[in-house]
């Protein structure tokens, strides 16, 4: 359910509206059903509400919403856009239970709603988001940030760290890594065969020779190389200007990005509605939307659930070829 005081319930209850998600999964809420009748009175929905205790327990039809209640929070002592340390307790538990209901085999897939980093640390947590919480609780290292859309995916080398600190985080092992683990992702979770694979450099005209910075002679072109010594069909380091608008023209079916905003600006230019974030490499298959909590928005009944419901539809695609590889 994500953050219970940002726009996660309400995003929730406008997605499961809509009969194609029941056509292609069966969705079911962990989090905190009194959280989501106190918004069903806000923004005056018709749905109704199972309890349920398990998930093969579950109605799973489309305008009665499936919930798992793992945490029980008092509307009265919260206030919608304003996080606290209880706030953020709940919202980490919810991240949790679905991420052990995923590891033992009860659920098929997790697809998370946006949270709050402050309120995470509030509540005594200690990581920069989802992605590094859910890696440590699946005892994953090798993993990557991918956001993905139609028409692009980008994939982070170094997802949320100060841009000053960038240029000393990148190694060629790194980099390896990143690009080995989206191929195998591209295949095994997306079902391409033999994707190909666009490297950003880091430095403005990727270098130019060095005249603008050596990281892409020292560090990503020996990455690339021996990606493709590894037979990855990978290719660069190419000027970030350029990069992503050949990717996005189908060209290359990901990029590979060295910092966070490198990725993130481009894949929102084009994909702000419908973008979805994926973490690769876990033993789970896990999505999430792409935006974060609105507070200002929360509870107001305007919240957009288009990156909610495409984050539903990759995670119940992934789960069927995941089923058929298996």
């Amino acid at each position: 359910m994500g953050d219970p005081v940002g726009i996660g319930p309400e995003i929730i209850l406008s997605a499961l509206v809509n009969p194609s998600i029941y056509e292609i999964c069966r969705p079911l809420v962990i989090g905190d059903m009194e959280r989501l009748k106190v918004l069903k009175r806000y923004i005056k929905s018709d749905l109704k509400f199972n309890d349920v205790e398990e998930p093969k327990t579950g109605v799973y039809q489309c305008g009665c919403v499936d919930v798992v209640s793992t945490f029980k929070l008092d509307s009265g002592q919260i206030l919608w856009g304003e996080p606290t340390a209880l706030t953020g307790k709940a919202m980490i538990n919810y991240i949790t239970s679905a991420t052990d209901m995923a590891l033992q085999g009860r659920i098929d897939a997790m697809v998370t709603c946006p949270i709050n980093k402050q309120a995470m640390h509030m509540a005594g947590f200690f990581y920069n988001g989802h992605t590094e919480l859910i890696a440590e609780k699946t005892k994953t290292v090798g993993f990557a940030m991918m956001l993905a859309g139609d028409k692009l995916r980008v994939v982070l080398v170094t997802i949320h760290i100060p841009l000053k600190d960038v240029p000393l985080a990148l190694s060629i092992e790194k980099i390896l890594q990143t690009i080995i683990i989206t191929g195998s992702s591209l295949s095994m979770r997306f079902g391409l065969k033999n994707p190909r694979i666009a490297v950003a450099g880091l430095n403005p005209h990727a270098g130019e020779g060095g005249m603008f910075g050596d990281e892409e002679e020292r560090i990503i072109l020996p990455a690339v190389n021996l990606a493709k010594s590894h037979g990855f069909d990978v290719l660069g380091p190419y000027p970030p200007d350029t990069i992503f608008y050949h990717a996005q023209k189908g060209l290359y079916d990901a990029v590979i990005c060295m910092y966070h905003d490198q990725g993130l600006i481009p894949f929102k230019m084009i994909h702000f509605t419908d973008g979805v974030n994926t973490t690769l490499g876990l033993p789970i298959i896990r999505t999430s939307v792409d935006h974060g909590t609105a507070y200002d928005i929360a509870g107001k009944g305007k919240a957009d659930p288009g990156s909610l419901t495409a984050a539903i539809k990759m995670a119940a695609e992934q789960a069927a070829l995941a089923g058929k590889i298996i």
